[in-house]
């Protein structure tokens, strides 16, 4: 072997392989909304009733903090202590909505991001332009899994509806561009029309969900306590409310 060779070979440069691979990664966050800037009390002790009810489906959540209806929040002393208490909590803030007069400055003091504020209800000139939208998609791409969806895993349907034969633990995750079928118990987190498709719908064959969403309108497992469990579950958008009802 040359001395060439030798070196090449412990050389980890001469191989060419890039040390780091930039993904992107689909972010399930929970976003609060401060509605009571004047008594934060009130808010403290109702987060803490919240917390003790669905903790498991908090703890160490993604959050972001919606500041729009608590502009006074967004002065650096009292985000500081709001933010503070949130992780004392358990509660992982990263980001700040709304907060358009925070500087950067006490952003990055504070360890957060300015987060875009989500959409809004759309217009009848939004949903028109929409349709025609769907109508120049290419043909949809659906996606079907046969078997368990385990804790921690991530099934995402980018171009069309999933399937899911088999059960969904505590802990998954499912998100499609269109519709959401499980033929057994769901127990993780759904999410369906995840671009903005209000007539996407999630069927169920069992459901226990931690959360379930369409069109980024969602319901936790704490407001699904009264859905029957055993009985299929069909979860649709109408007047711009997520509805729940057994079939």
């Amino acid at each position: 072997m040359s001395d060439t060779t030798a070196r090449n070979r412990r050389d980890p440069a001469s191989a060419h392989i890039a040390p780091f691979q930039i993904r992107g990664r689909f972010l399930t966050a929970l976003a609060l909304r401060i509605d009571a800037e004047d008594d934060i009390d009130a808010l403290y002790e109702h987060l803490d009733v919240q917390l003790k009810q669905t903790p498991q489906f908090y703890d160490e959540a993604p959050m972001v903090l919606d500041l729009s209806n608590a502009p006074g929040t967004t002065e650096t002393g009292r985000l500081r202590v709001l933010v503070a208490n949130m992780r004392r909590r358990n509660l992982r803030v990263f980001g700040v909505q709304s907060g358009g007069t925070v500087s950067q400055d006490a952003l990055q003091e504070l360890g957060l991001i300015e987060v875009t504020p989500g959409r809004d209800a759309p217009s009848p000139e939004d949903r028109r332009a929409k349709r025609r939208s769907r109508l120049a998609e290419p043909e949809a791409e659906n996606k079907v899994i046969k078997g368990q969806v385990r804790s921690g895993q991530m099934v995402v349907a980018e171009h069309g509806d999933l399937t899911i034969i088999g059960s969904v633990a505590s802990g998954a995750e499912l998100v499609a561009k269109g519709s959401i079928h499980i033929y057994g118990r769901m127990r993780g987190r759904a999410m369906a029309g995840m671009h903005g498709d209000e007539t996407a719908r999630i069927f169920c064959q069992k459901l226990d969900a931690e959360l379930i969403a369409i069109a980024g309108l969602y319901q936790t497992s704490e407001t699904l306590a009264t859905v029957s469990k055993d009985g299929c579950a069909h979860i649709y958008l109408e007047d711009e409310q997520l509805r729940v009802e057994v079939i």
